[in-house]
């Protein structure tokens, strides 16, 4: 499942990292934070895989 902004690829980019261990889960905050808790490594692959082109910055 793509990502439907920016701010939600980013947030799952963080979290993908905190997960694999690059970066520790302290430094996540918000969105990010929830997203590493409660999806897998392969749905934070997918989310963090989407191209930003022509996503919205967020989504309303």
């Amino acid at each position: 499942m793509p990502a439907r902004s920016k701010a939600q690829q980013k947030a799952a980019g963080a979290a993908l990292s905190a997960k694999r261990g690059e970066m520790p889960m302290s430094k996540l905050q918000g969105a990010s934070k929830e997203m590493a808790a409660s999806m897998t490594e392969r749905q934070l692959e997918d989310f963090a895989s989407t191209k930003r082109k022509g996503l919205p910055e967020h989504k309303h």
